[in-house]
């Protein structure tokens, strides 16, 4: 089996509830690619990209149908069930840029699911999980409005909730309160900064908040609260609420630097940080070798982005999987058919070959590269 054809397409994501905002950030909608890969025998793979804009993380929208435009010639006539080969060629045709990589990546092992007839999630290591937990997003806004979502969020069956701050650590504080206010006994907050505060202001943040879990009956973990590692780490010795790292997580160094400074309790596993499932995986298997529990999601995407999403969080033990999210589930417009299925707070993938989905070409349009 062979590559013969590579086609990049751009779609816009709208947010259902008008924007979706978080530290300093907010967006109405998000730009997304989807990579569509042929094979001389027919069977045809999908992949998407789709940064948190610009300025979240080094990785951009157009960053990523440029670099596939630039990878895709060396991929022709490769072999795509070939994944880390796959995944060699592509470093050597471009280094870094593990975001652009990623689409290409999750298409070849669609492919490799279609071409042996097995579901995504059984080339992972095997269904540990039927449906996955998911979270919610409370994003920043009015601490009232915030509040009030957690009503209407439980109606929809969650009791895990990512809560965005990382703003103004005042208001940060009354989030804090005003929301865990309104969670059910059992319920998860999780607190993300998404690197938006400075370490002095963290650490008054934690300290005001260190007693809303016990008072409320729930739990509370922080997550990410600074930019660098050194500041989150001083934070992490500061505090003994629960502690995440996602931002800083870029790779296995990072991995293996947080797991021997005890700098974490769990890690935000992003797929498309990590330059597709191949090093997702990797990432994964080295988490459960070492205790670490983690979130698994990705930057932002549609139906296909969160469908890899579902087949790595399933094929990832109960113990070792704290939350994902259904992003397509925010948005007004499906990209795709077969998308996973989200039911009282749980996702599942479609039991099918490989991912499970299928583009709404008419939702895509014409593609803004085409490499053959």
């Amino acid at each position: 089996m062979k590559i013969t054809k590579i086609s990049v397409y751009q779609v816009d994501l709208p947010m259902k509830e008008g924007s979706y905002s978080w530290a300093k950030q907010s967006f109405s909608a998000f730009d997304s690619t989807v990579v569509i890969v042929e094979t001389d025998e027919g069977v045809t793979g999908y992949g998407e990209s789709c940064p948190l804009g610009p300025s979240y993380l080094a990785a951009y929208a157009q960053g990523v149908r440029a670099g596939v435009a630039m990878i895709a010639p060396s991929l022709i006539g490769e072999d795509p069930r070939q994944l880390d080969r796959i995944n060699a060629v592509m470093d050597m045709a471009l280094k870094g840029h593990p975001y652009v990589k990623s689409a290409i990546d999750v298409a070849c092992w669609d492919i490799l699911g279609k071409a042996t007839g097995l579901p995504v999630h059984d080339l992972l290591g095997g269904k540990f999980q039927n449906q996955v937990k998911l979270f919610k997003v409370i994003s920043r806004t009015d601490p009232d409005v915030m509040a009030d979502r957690v009503d209407e969020y439980h109606d929809l069956g969650f009791d895990q909730f990512q809560m965005k701050v990382g703003e103004v650590p005042d208001t940060d504080i009354v989030r804090f309160q005003k929301v865990a206010a309104r969670m059910n006994p059992g319920d998860v907050m999780d607190a993300d900064a998404n690197t938006g505060w400075k370490q002095h202001d963290a650490i008054r943040v934690v300290d005001a908040v260190a007693g809303l879990g016990a008072e409320h009956g729930i739990s509370i973990y922080i997550e990410q609260p600074c930019l660098s590692y050194e500041e989150c780490l001083a934070v992490r010795q500061h505090t003994d609420m629960p502690f995440i790292l996602d931002e800083c997580m870029e790779g296995l160094s990072a991995l293996l630097r947080g797991y021997n400074d005890r700098a974490m309790d769990l890690i935000n596993l992003k797929i498309n940080r990590m330059g597709g499932l191949t090093r997702a995986r990797l990432i994964r298997d080295l988490c459960i070798q070492f205790g670490i529990v983690m979130t698994i999601e990705d930057s932002w995407g549609g139906e296909i982005a969160t469908a890899a999403i579902s087949h790595l969080a399933q094929s990832t033990p109960r113990e070792f999987h704290f939350q994902s999210s259904a992003f397509h589930d925010y948005h007004t417009v499906a990209i795709a058919e077969g998308g996973p299925i989200v039911e009282g707070g749980y996702m599942r993938a479609v039991d099918a070959p490989g991912l499970g989905v299928t583009p709404i070409m008419d939702v895509l349009g014409e593609p803004v590269h085409v490499v053959n």
